[in-house]
């Protein structure tokens, strides 16, 4: 249902797939996406990166060198409202208030759970059961602005990696789109962000959960597997390491069936569990 009212909409966001879906969602609510605020950094996935060959038809792509960068890009937009998806830095607080209906992040757990950069990471690692999705308004500190919908999708034992579970995670997403801007338009500040139960889904840092023991139960280290794919390869370890027959490998792709295709078989420490895809560390790390 298209809004009342059209507004100029700056997107800021470093994923192609999210932009590719958003646009057009929000060309449908009636708005217009005037352009996508990107950083200009190396991503682990190159095919996921923005470019001019990859942005929907109409809109600027600007890059921005740095967090403090942002403000300007965005005034060059004049936006009526910023929409935050898929972000590494955290922006000033000018940033957050150039346009005039605010600021909105869609942050992917059920916060105050989770906050921060790896929250999809810290899903796995706790055993959540669960991947959670916030719309909230943004404000100087990170991911604790008022919330403006929540809900979530289970976590399937085959979801090993973004591309698995992302296109569900984002539909999930887009049909709290329309209520989302609805309270925007109504001037809604949002519900505030209780204190219990809040949590920090900082980067992995710690070389014990680096190391696979194949003694721990087989979910345990599917999911530590898993855990460490959705660290998008930020931080400084590189994880998770086992050791098998007399080789540290790092693990990339386990699972909890029999995958075919010749997957071989481990036995850990209360059932069975197949190594899917792992590769060889080079000396030195």
């Amino acid at each position: 249902m298209a809004a009342t009212e059209s507004w100029r909409v700056a997107i800021v966001s470093m994923v192609a797939p999210v932009i590719e879906r958003l646009v057009p969602v929000l060309r449908d609510l009636g708005h217009e996406p005037r352009g996508v605020v990107t950083p200009r950094v190396e991503r682990r996935r190159p095919d996921d990166a923005l470019t001019d060959a990859n942005i929907p038809a109409g809109l600027d792509l600007l890059f921005g060198k740095d967090r403090w960068s942002i403000e300007p890009l965005l005034r060059a937009l004049e936006p009526d409202l910023m929409v935050c998806w898929g972000f590494p830095w955290k922006l000033p607080p000018a940033a957050l208030e150039v346009a005039r209906l605010g600021s909105i992040n869609l942050h992917p757990a059920l916060l105050p759970r989770h906050r921060g950069p790896i929250p999809l990471a810290w899903a796995l690692r706790e055993g959540d059961g669960r991947f959670g999705i916030t719309w909230h308004r943004m404000d100087a500190e990170l991911d604790t602005g008022r919330l403006l919908a929540q809900t979530s999708i289970p976590i399937e034992d085959d979801d090993v990696e973004i591309m698995d579970f992302g296109p569900k995670l984002g539909a999930a997403a887009f049909r709290l789109l329309p209520g989302v801007l609805e309270r925007v338009a109504a001037g809604d500040p949002g519900d505030l962000q209780p204190e219990e139960g809040a949590s920090w889904a900082g980067y992995f840092e710690d070389d014990e959960y680096a190391r696979v023991d194949w003694l721990q139960p087989a979910r345990r280290i599917h999911d530590q597997v898993r855990a460490w794919n959705l660290t998008f390869g930020m931080g400084r370890i590189v994880a998770p390491v086992a050791e098998l027959d007399g080789e540290r490998v790092r693990i990339v792709r386990t699972s909890l069936r029999d995958p075919g295709g010749g997957a071989r078989l481990i036995e850990c420490g209360d059932g069975l569990l197949w190594l899917v895809e792992t590769e060889a560390i080079a000396e030195g790390l």
